[in-house]
C-alpha cells in the first residue's frame, strides 16, 4: 500500500470537471485506490464519480490517496500531481 497527502489548490476543489478528470485518471491504473480527507476515518472509491463529489474536497483542504496493488507507486504520485495542477 501507498499512501500520499496532498493540498486541493483548485478554486472550485475536487468538483464536476476536476473530479471527472480525477477519476478518468484514477481509472488508468489497475490498482484499489482511495481517497479521504485528512482527519477523517472513511475512505472513498477515487474511481467512482460519484463517491469523489460526495467526499466534497474544497480548496486548502488536505486529503489522502491511497492505492494498492501492481501500479500503487505510480498510481498515487500521477493522482497528487493532477490535483497539485489542477487550478482552474
Amino acid at each position: 500500500m501507498y499512501t500520499k497527502e496532498i493540498e486541493i489548490v483548485n478554486a472550485t476543489g475536487l468538483h464536476a470537471r476536476p473530479a471527472s478528470q480525477f477519476v478518468a485518471k484514477a481509472g488508468s491504473f489497475r490498482s484499489r485506490i482511495q481517497i479521504r480527507r485528512v482527519g477523517d476515518e472513511k475512505w472513498y472509491n477515487a474511481k467512482a464519480i460519484v463517491m469523489l463529489m460526495t467526499l466534497g474536497l474544497a480548496q486548502g483542504e488536505r486529503a489522502e490517496i491511497s492505492a494498492q496493488g501492481e501500479d500503487e507507486q505510480e498510481a498515487v504520485e500521477a493522482l497528487a500531481a493532477l490535483v497539485a495542477d489542477l487550478k482552474e
